[in-house]
């Protein structure tokens, strides 16, 4: 292994432990929404739609059953309704509310307070270098990691996004 992936190996590991205190600091201070679920609402509003719960099994790369504990909290929550599908009566579209709209606009408020005060004296170049870097990384684990169905949901993720 070359010492340059290995260095990037252990700063991962930094960041990993990073990101749980940030996310254990977060629920302590805003424990109305567990922090487990604003990911899954994330997902959800980036859908403008909505979404089924199998489409956003298939995003979070998590369990269905998983999934759909989450969904179920995050509706008796009051923040995330199911809406009939237009197309198949036994389906629903899973939809933020307005409630779940008021939680994502606390959580984007609280995360950018956190990283304007640790991003303070980044120049904002180093910070969009920062961040399309970021991005590149993360798109290329998950081309590593990929598997059949994966790749199949990125095409439809670029397809959406070219529309």
């Amino acid at each position: 292994m070359d010492s340059g992936v290995r260095d990037l190996g252990l700063r991962l590991q930094d960041l990993v432990r990073s990101v749980r205190l940030l996310r254990q600091r977060r629920a302590d201070e805003r424990p109305a929404v567990p922090v487990g679920l604003v990911g899954i609402l994330l997902q959800i509003d980036r859908l403008a739609t909505g979404c089924h719960a199998r489409e956003l099994a298939a995003r979070t790369r998590l369990d269905p059953s998983t999934v759909s504990r989450a969904v179920a909290a995050l509706v008796s929550h009051g923040l995330v309704e199911r809406r009939p599908d237009p197309t198949d009566k036994r389906a629903s579209f899973l939809a933020v509310t307005p409630a779940g709209r008021a939680a994502l606009a606390d959580t984007y408020g609280w995360y950018g307070e956190v990283l304007d005060k640790a991003l303070a004296c980044w120049a904002p170049g180093e910070v969009a270098a920062f961040a399309a870097a970021l991005d590149r990384f993360t798109h290329d684990i998950e081309v590593a990691l990929a598997t059949p169905e994966t790749l199949t949901l990125a095409n439809n993720d670029n397809l959406e996004a070219a529309r």
